[in-house]
């Protein structure tokens, strides 16, 4: 017993008597400080007195924006599997449009009294979304880890696969093929990630003597059908190269190059970002860039676990080198413009 309380003292950051007073429902501790207290006792995986055994669960909840994209459900099954093996249980929150959002859940997960929270594509990617939610997160000190790349006035340790490098192995396999005409399908202006994908694509662009052509700079929505009408558009400016920052974004693109009456690599070669499941049996095969899941799910759950001693700083950012997987989407550029046949 009293190596269980001076472990868990440590973790919390009080002293001894206050874990104890914790333990025995005594009166005289603060809200904030009895969650930093059951959250250590969880972490460490210790059992809490039965009259503290029903406030909460050993839960973390995996905040996803979609299920859709098969790369978050991915990330869900990795997640799940090495908080696992700390006897946590995850629990699934999506998204939905005009339905529950990011805020209502991160309201949910406070009331339930999970151990800590994981985001994935979220609110923190985007500079104008609403982010008071997340200071109710700060204010009680909870575990939190965010997935890829956020604004930086959130106190929260990121894992990121590195938008810049993916963007770079992109744009030269492009150029490697003589493509000049390069389009890029990305997120929304406020969108970090997207932001640092196009700054990469202007370096690589002017390293090899171009100016990218920001006509061919297109901004969408997450999903197939957008990829496939922000293709259709630079096809339509002479685009014979595309890189989408998603997959499903660039099998949209491919549905736009079949539309025209072209073909995918002959007419416009496409690249897709996250390698999720199915891209290697798509028709064509699609070149994408890799995230790499399992490492980045399991470097978020050890930040999670950390941040109870504090032995990770508040605005860490752990950088992930992605893989470029060529496959049959990608060819070399024809001699000629590209135009819709009609």
């Amino acid at each position: 017993m009293t190596r269980r309380l001076a472990e868990v003292a440590a973790r919390s950051g009080v002293s001894e008597a206050t874990v104890s007073r914790v333990l025995n429902g005594k009166p005289g501790v603060s809200e904030s400080t009895r969650s930093r207290v059951l959250t250590a006792l969880d972490v460490l995986g210790y059992e809490r007195p039965t009259k503290l055994r029903g406030e909460r669960a050993r839960l973390v909840g995996l905040v996803l924006p979609e299920l859709q994209n098969p790369i978050f459900p991915a990330f869900a099954e990795a997640l799940g599997s090495h908080l696992a093996q700390f006897g946590l249980t995850p629990v699934l929150c999506t998204q939905t449009a005009g339905g529950v959002q990011e805020s209502d859940y991160v309201e949910l997960l406070l009331e339930q009294q999970v151990a800590g929270v994981v985001f994935a594509g979220g609110n923190y990617s985007q500079a104008d979304a609403d982010h008071r939610h997340y200071d109710r997160l700060v204010n009680r000190k909870l575990p939190v880890v965010l997935i890829n790349a956020a604004i930086d006035d959130l106190p929260f340790p990121r894992v990121v696969c590195d938008d810049a490098s993916a963007m770079e192995q992109s744009m030269e396999h492009l150029l490697s093929l003589g493509h000049e005409r390069i389009g890029l399908v990305l997120g929304p202006r406020d969108h970090v990630p997207s932001e640092r994908k196009l700054a990469a694509a202007r370096e690589v662009a002017a390293a090899a003597g171009h100016e990218l052509d920001e006509e061919l700079v297109v901004r969408s929505l997450y999903s197939l059908q957008s990829g496939q009408a922000s293709a259709a558009r630079l096809i339509e400016r002479g685009a014979t190269g595309i890189v989408c920052a998603s997959d499903p974004l660039a099998l949209g693109a491919v549905r736009a190059v079949r539309r025209a009456r072209l073909a995918t690599p002959d007419d416009v070669s496409v690249i897709g970002y996250d390698d999720s499941a199915f891209m290697a049996v798509s028709d064509p095969p699609l070149t994408t860039v890799r995230q790499p899941i399992e490492a980045m799910a399991r470097a978020a759950v050890q930040f999670l676990m950390s941040q109870v001693d504090a032995s990770i700083g508040p605005v860490d950012e752990l950088l992930f080198e992605p893989e470029l997987v060529v496959r049959r989407s990608t060819g070399p550029a024809r001699s000629r413009p590209v135009t819709a046949k009609s």
